[in-house]
């Protein structure tokens, strides 16, 4: 015998709405326009015959009878969205798909990639560099890296790194530099950050930190300027100028003796990198494989700390 449903994306649409209090705000969780989320509600409250919202010019309030259909909704929606990604999952069995910042997956988690396929061959790793916020089940991620203040509801969030800068410029550059206002002989290199992160430690902030001599905001902002972190480093170890950088993206170049800490303290970063994962995908072998082997490295690379070498 068939079921008698509504549209799935009928109650989609007022999962949303309802949990929202808002039809704009749904639609932009949705990708869709607000008039889309509200003709969507039209048609469930037409196969239902009742009203589940009433209406005003600017707003839109849940009824009692919306708010109960709401609870169950939600709790069926959740039931099926887990059922659904356990058979997808299983199809994909060896497959891990991890996020991260295109500068964090250049610089950090790239190099050290090939030490889990060694340990562990028989999981398949596709790894995405992307910045916007992850949608875990339209994307099928199953661990995202992120660099944030540590706040992700309704994911699994531990604290992975924290970050702290350092001045940093090839050793050719900054031989001989013993004070930091020595730093201001070379060109001053700048990121954007990806995106722009509020409070981020940038020359600003990191000069300001040094208990130097005051320098102008005009003098701070000159220099060559990049579109990501990993590129403003490269910059610094092709000899272009100096960099203010994380020791999250910056200390293996240093160890390596392709960067040199120049002048000046490190200053602690206002962020951390958090490791994220959906309930849905936590209890996998192979993300909990990746996830095992992710706390291991980013617990030696804490340890080791900024590698104080001499420029």
């Amino acid at each position: 015998m068939p079921y008698e449903l509504p549209p799935l994306s009928t109650l989609r649409a007022f999962e949303a709405a309802a949990r929202h209090a808002s039809f704009v705000r749904a639609g932009e969780e949705l990708f869709v326009t607000a008039g889309a989320v509200g003709h969507q509600v039209r048609l469930l409250e037409d196969w239902l015959g009742t009203a589940l919202f009433v209406r005003g010019p600017r707003s839109v309030q849940i009824t009692e009878t919306g708010r109960r259909y709401q609870r169950e909704i939600s709790r069926m929606l959740e039931e099926l969205e887990r059922v659904s990604l356990a058979v997808r999952g299983a199809g994909d069995a060896k497959e891990v798909t991890v996020t991260a910042m295109p500068s964090f997956v250049t610089r950090w988690l790239m190099p050290r990639l090939g030490d889990f396929r060694q340990k562990h061959p028989e999981v398949e790793v596709r790894l995405l560099a992307s910045v916007p916020p992850v949608d875990f089940a339209r994307d099928r991620v199953d661990v995202a890296i992120r660099l944030g203040s540590g706040s992700y509801p309704e994911l699994h969030s531990e604290l992975m790194l924290r970050e702290s800068f350092c001045a940093v410029a090839q050793p050719d550059v900054c031989r001989g530099w013993k004070k930091i206002g020595d730093i201001l002989q070379a060109t001053l290199l700048h990121d954007e950050y990806e995106p722009r992160i509020p409070l981020q430690v940038d020359w600003s902030r990191w000069w300001t930190a040094q208990d130097a001599r005051p320098l102008s905001e005009r003098r701070i902002r000159q220099g060559l300027r990049f579109s990501h972190t990993y590129l403003t480093i490269d910059a610094a170890i092709g000899g272009e100028g100096v960099a203010v950088a994380s020791d999250v993206l910056a200390a293996d170049a240093v160890r390596t003796g392709r960067l040199a800490i120049a002048p000046g303290e490190p200053v602690p970063g206002p962020y951390a990198y958090h490791l994220l994962t959906p309930r849905t995908s936590a209890v996998r072998p192979q993300v909990k494989s990746f996830c095992d082997w992710l706390r291991v490295q980013a617990k030696e690379f804490s340890e080791a700390g900024w590698p104080r070498h001499p420029p």
